[in-house]
């Protein structure tokens, strides 16, 4: 009897985690990862400047398939099997400690992402798992009687009892081309995980400034979010602004990116405490101008560009603010207004809403319902969660599914 042989396209966090997996569990099988490019593990290296956010600790599989804008029903049940308790786990296992940071994040305890990449390298070796690089999958088909014909960029044409596709957001809708061909629609990618742009003069001479937490809201889409903000050259980012593009990726791309945002900078405070903070400033410093006075917890530079922005002049002392002014600075405060005007990709977290829909595929096996012995993984799905190391969970999680299935079951 020939030697099994399982190949999976794509050298990412899916498909390491699913060749180790299987190959661990099938020693007996010839696990093959093919990667277009000469590079393996390529997101993983600049995931969190470098650091790899691994996963995040929400160790709840209801409240973790919750931070899923897309997949978030799917995934629940993936989570009971294999969640970030698990993820955390398997790389222990493997001599690599992971830290969690205070919102959630975790990371490898030497905050570098080689540590991750060296650990899955060590381990696919270990389980003799055959690493091509510069080795893309061009075309795939089903035989009649099993498994699969692959040709690759070469030229050179393999056979595989099962295959696995997992090569990455489709950033552009001929990147899931090889699943169409093998019987499967897409749903058409737009971008998750962007900045905004606001072509706001006196916002963008800001750039630099954090602000945490401030409440971002998309009002077209009733939406918010609560986080830390970050002022750029080119308008807003930060973990708020992610999440909030996330949740809102079609519906901001139906609208050309074109779009108001609202922003509150003390969500805190409710607008008694803030008319009360104004009014003691007031009382206790009549003679300072209100551009120098800010409350504690914003910079200084950009309560100035606040005031300004409420239509109060530079000079303006507290004693001579009017009950209308005051009013006006209260609701500049709490309810900024800003057209946005286009976006950025996120280059360290770029990922993708759309491609194969999720009731195309068993997520028990992450075999595919429309052509047996195809199994999926990774953000080839139509699957994208929030920023903060949930998108790597969701390739953790279907990886290890996969490379289970196809350890253990026969076409």
């Amino acid at each position: 009897m020939s030697q099994r042989h399982i190949v999976i396209a794509g050298g990412g966090a899916a498909g390491f985690m699913a060749a180790i997996v299987c190959a661990e569990a099938a020693p007996d099988a010839k696990v093959t990862v093919l990667e277009k490019s000469a590079q393996f593990l390529a997101k993983v290296r600049i995931s969190g400047g470098g650091r790899c956010n691994v996963t995040h600790a929400c160790f709840d599989p209801r409240a973790l398939a919750a931070s899923y804008p897309r997949g978030k029903q799917a995934l629940r049940g993936a989570f009971e099997k294999f969640q970030p308790r698990d993820t955390v786990a398997w790389f222990a296992a493997r001599g690599v400690e992971l830290k969690t940071e205070p919102d959630g994040r975790m990371f490898p305890v030497t905050n570098t992402s080689q540590t991750i990449i060296d650990c899955l390298t060590r381990a696919a070796r270990a389980a003799k798992v055959e690493l091509r690089a510069n080795c893309g999958l061009e075309r795939a088909e089903r035989r009649a009687g099993g498994g699969f014909a692959l040709w690759l960029s070469g030229g050179e044409m393999i056979e595989s009892e099962r295959l696995m596709l997992a090569t990455g957001g489709c950033r552009a809708a001929a990147a899931g081309q090889l699943a169409v061909s093998l019987g499967h629609t897409l749903v058409a990618p737009v971008p998750s995980l962007f900045t905004f742009h606001i072509p706001v003069p006196w916002l963008r001479d800001l750039a630099g400034i954090s602000i945490d937490p401030v409440e971002v809201a998309l009002p077209e889409l009733r939406l918010r979010e609560r986080g830390a903000l970050l002022l750029t050259h080119s308008g807003v980012s930060g973990p708020a602004i992610l999440r909030l593009s996330a949740w809102g990726a079609r519906a901001l791309h139906e609208m050309n990116y074109e779009f108001a945002l609202r922003i509150n900078w003390l969500p805190d405070l409710d607008e008694q405490a803030i008319a009360a903070g104004l009014e003691s400033r007031r009382a206790a410093h009549a003679a300072r101008l209100v551009v120098n006075t800010p409350f504690r917890e914003l910079p200084s530079r950009l309560w100035e560009r606040l005031v300004l922005a409420a239509g109060i002049v530079r000079a303006t002392r507290w004693a001579d603010l009017s009950r209308a002014a005051r009013h006006q600075l209260m609701q500049q405060i709490m309810r900024t207004n800003f057209a946005a005007k286009g976006r950025t990709l996120n280059q360290d977290e770029f990922v993708t809403c759309g491609g194969v829909p999720l009731p195309e595929v068993n997520f028990q096996t992450m075999e595919s319902r429309l052509c047996p012995g195809l199994h999926f993984g990774g953000e080839l799905l139509d699957i994208d969660g929030v920023t903060g190391g949930f998108n790597f969970q969701a390739a953790w999680t279907t990886g290890w599914l996969a490379g289970r299935a196809m350890s253990t079951t026969t076409v």
